[in-house]
């Protein structure tokens, strides 16, 4: 469509009956990647002008040392009409003359996400209580567990359907199909390992590039591995913590989105480490979480931006 065309049809769109005029905006996240030159922010801010779109909310971040500019806009715009059609053609034509990765999010559609656990399930029990109470605007697409339903029996699950897929050593890559066609029949768009203990595969993990957040059970990069919490009382450490991270093939060290910490002391035994540590897998885990639903993390190479509140 060319410029003159497209404000052809946004001015007939501004044109539209009074009832329509009067339609309550709608929500929007724009977020953006892309090497850094002048007048990246005054051609969005133009483009949201132009849509007669009300910005809310901006955040950018100029990473001098790999020349990238990182953005992220909240904006309020009347959807009636071509309006939003012609906002995302225009977009689309900033993005390629500036290079850009970018979305464009209506704030009022949950994301889709599918959650899976193992034994430990307290992340589990919190991501669903949060969610329940309106803190994590997303869809719960499915339960998957590598144990049986039993095991979560004090944990309401409402009617999110429960898959058990127990994962052995012959049976991996099969389970692992399953996992994916359940992802796909489902639509997840994210995919949360609340303290799920499998290691999936190089093959997984590349299909669930930048959606799939994994809670690790130590201050990564250090302690990795089995009993976290043990090898650090094993060093002494003062300071226990949790890792919220984007899963990668490379175990345990994909790009962190959040992390915490807390104190501890000689007189704290390995279960203490554990009992305090699931305190801060939790808040760690839903932080994380929150922020990928809210379009605040953007992936920077093997680290990420992420735009808090």
């Amino acid at each position: 469509m060319t410029d003159q065309a497209g404000r052809t049809r946004l001015a007939r769109a501004r044109g539209l009956s009074d009832m329509t005029h009067h339609q309550v905006p709608a929500s929007f996240t724009v977020t953006l990647s892309c090497p850094n030159r002048p007048g990246i922010v005054a051609a969005i801010a133009t483009t949201l002008y132009e849509a007669d779109g009300n910005i809310t909310e901006a955040q950018q971040f100029d990473d001098v040392e790999t020349g990238l500019f990182f953005m992220r806009v909240v904006f309020s715009i009347r959807t009636d009409g071509e309006r939003l059609d012609w906002l995302r053609a225009r977009l689309g034509a900033v993005a390629e003359r500036f290079h850009m990765n970018w979305t464009l999010h209506d704030r009022a559609v949950r994301r889709r996400v599918l959650l899976m656990v193992s034994k430990f399930d307290h992340c589990l029990a919190d991501l669903l209580y949060r969610w329940r109470i309106g803190e994590l605007p997303m869809t719960p697409t499915a339960i998957v567990a590598n144990h049986p339903r039993a095991a979560y029996g004090h944990i309401d699950m409402a009617d999110i359907p429960f898959h058990h897929l127990p994962v052995t050593r012959d049976n991996k890559a099969e389970q692992e199909e399953r996992l994916w066609t359940l992802v796909r029949q489902t639509n997840s768009e994210l995919v949360v390992l609340a303290r799920y203990m499998q290691v999936l595969s190089d093959s997984l993990t590349a299909r669930l590039s930048g959606r799939c957040i994994n809670i690790h059970h130590s201050f990564l990069p250090g302690f990795k591995g089995a009993r976290p919490y043990h090898q650090a009382h094993a060093r002494g450490v003062k300071l226990i913590g949790a890792t919220a991270h984007y899963v990668t093939a490379d175990l345990d060290e994909g790009p962190i989105i959040e992390q915490d910490v807390e104190r501890v002391s000689h007189f704290d035994t390995p279960a203490d480490l554990v009992r305090k540590g699931r305190d801060i897998e939790r808040r760690v885990l839903a932080r994380a979480v929150r922020y990928h639903l809210d379009d605040r993390v953007i992936l920077n190479g093997n680290k990420t931006v992420v735009f808090g509140d």
